[in-house]
């Protein structure tokens, strides 16, 4: 598989670009939807709702970490995750300004 030529657009559009490809999992999906749900996460409440080994919901989190869509913290020996709401608003951000744009359009 080819590299892909990042350095030809801004970095925002890098930004979003990671943050979606990090989002394109229906686990990840179901994980962050789960935590919407919940105040705070262990990662084995997290298995015990997904149709998945805890390696791979490890994995899942792992990936939505590094894209700093999710945040954890350390409690004893297991670890409480929440969205991380930074990142969140730039998703929104990004959203509503395709929302304005398309309203000001008409096909």
């Amino acid at each position: 598989m080819g590299v892909s030529k990042t350095e030809g657009f801004t970095e925002e559009q890098n930004e979003i670009a990671n943050l979606f490809k990090a989002m394109s999992h229906p686990a990840r999906i179901a994980i962050i939807q789960y935590l919407l749900s919940v105040d705070s996460c262990i990662c084995g409440d997290i298995v015990n709702v997904l149709p998945l080994a805890q390696p791979t919901v490890s994995q899942h989190l792992k990936e939505l970490k590094n894209a700093n869509i999710i945040k954890g913290t350390i409690e004893g020996t297991a670890i409480c995750y929440c969205l991380n709401e930074a990142t969140i608003a730039i998703i929104e951000k990004h959203f509503k300004g395709i929302s304005n744009q398309l309203q000001n359009k008409c096909c």
